[in-house]
């Protein structure tokens, strides 16, 4: 499936907008974390008023989760497989040592954008793209990087530039 039109147009402008977001981080950075938290919060959830994730994909088809052993098996059990056959057929260790997919696209993602291990997917994908959680700050330079891949994130740093 293809990603919508309109996404396309959030993550070219996130793309082009990129150098101009990179000097934000600095402002963000002195916000006062509970007004950040407040805000970013706020545009979470106007961003996911726009966008769809199932009309996307594009984390599912781009990036891999770091997952925890207790994430392997959760794939495991949904799969009918045991953690080390999971780990065998579809796992690696990144440069860091994370657990993280072999292949991208992630192998559960299917027709449609839907995953196949939804219910049992890794946490890091539950909470992705992390917008929502509390203490932005911390994850604000991972946000930075994903505001390229994901459309909601994208909406969000460019809503955030008009504010800070």
């Amino acid at each position: 499936m293809n990603i919508a039109d309109e996404y396309l147009a959030l993550l070219d402008r996130a793309t082009k907008d990129q150098p101009e977001h990179r000097r934000m981080l600095p402002r963000l950075k002195k916000v006062k974390s509970h007004l950040l938290d407040d805000t970013v919060h706020r545009l979470h959830k106007e961003a996911f008023e726009i966008v769809d994730c199932l009309k996307c994909g594009n984390c599912c088809r781009g990036i891999s989760p770091r997952m925890t052993d207790r994430d392997i098996e959760r794939i495991g059990k949904s799969l009918k497989l045991s953690p080390s056959a999971v780990s065998e057929k579809y796992i690696t260790r990144d440069t860091d040592e994370f657990y993280c997919f072999k292949q991208s696209p992630c192998p559960f993602l299917v027709e449609d954008n839907y995953c196949q291990v939804y219910k049992d997917s890794p946490r890091a994908c539950k909470e992705y793209p992390h917008t929502d959680r509390p203490k932005f700050i911390q994850i604000i330079d991972l946000s930075f990087k994903n505001s390229i891949i994901c459309p909601a994130v994208a909406y969000v740093f460019i809503e955030l530039r008009k504010i800070f």
